[in-house]
């Protein structure tokens, strides 16, 4: 999409549409109620997944040579509607992906994965790129705690920015039963009409944390809702903190 209600990235971009539930977080997926909702069946083991043409493909080099005209550096998030770390990928999707994020220096490509332990078999040997940005989905505690050191050494090894979503919030969150912290912590609130209620206290500890530690740099966007555009009304004046990882932050 060339724009997005997605509060904490400028774009996003689906390299296909389908993914298979792998946790508590997934119960209520949007993007899976969306693809049934505009008569798609690209959820589950075995099921296809939605590809796109090259006309859905060059977008992103349009939201380079934009960036590049304005001289910053637009924020993608990568994929929205699927994982990009699936197991059932469309064959040479990802490849052609890698090539995409080659071409476009002029944007940061936030990928996102409920699987990291999947980073180091299907990043390129020779990953490289400085505008990628390695990130994690993490519903509770005892997700953070699996996922956290996977995703932590992808990012040493790789030298990446690390961020984890902690969303839907499930259950509290602390990150202070490990020695590292990620670079960004993005925290919401489930939405929807079966949504799980989030504690406001679950994301006042978690920046307090970030507060007590000089990083990560926090991010909240949204209370338990109806919608998140509501959920992004209800947060209080005192967590409405937007920080991103390079120090730059957003009133949106």
């Amino acid at each position: 999409m060339q724009n997005t209600s997605i509060a904490w990235t400028n774009h996003t971009f689906n390299p296909w549409w389908g993914c298979t539930p792998v946790s508590s977080g997934c119960d209520h997926c949007y993007a899976w109620a969306w693809d049934i909702r505009v008569g798609g069946d690209h959820w589950g083991k075995d099921q296809p997944r939605r590809e796109f043409g090259d006309k859905h493909w060059a977008d992103p080099l349009k939201w380079n040579l934009a960036a590049k005209s304005e001289g910053v550096r637009h924020k993608v998030f990568c994929a929205s509607m699927a994982d990009v770390m699936d197991d059932e990928a469309p064959p040479g999707a990802r490849e052609r992906l890698w090539g995409l994020i080659d071409q476009t220096s002029h944007l940061i490509w936030q990928l996102l994965t409920k699987r990291p332990h999947r980073y180091e078999r299907y990043l390129p040997a020779a990953f490289t790129h400085d505008n990628v940005w390695l990130g994690i989905s993490t519903e509770n505690q005892h997700y953070y705690n699996v996922r956290w050191p996977i995703l932590r050494a992808a990012c040493e090894r790789y030298h990446c920015i690390s961020f984890v979503s902690y969303e839907p919030a499930l259950g509290p969150l602390s990150m202070l039963g490990f020695p590292s912290f990620p670079n960004w912590v993005i925290c919401g609130g489930e939405s929807g009409p079966h949504r799980r209620p989030m504690e406001q206290q679950w994301a006042e500890n978690l920046l307090a944390e970030c507060n007590c530690h000089g990083r990560p740099e926090f991010f909240m966007k949204q209370m338990s809702a109806s919608t998140p555009e509501k959920g992004a009304e209800l947060i209080p004046v005192h967590l409405l903190v937007r920080n991103f990882p390079d120090g730059g932050s957003t009133a949106r």
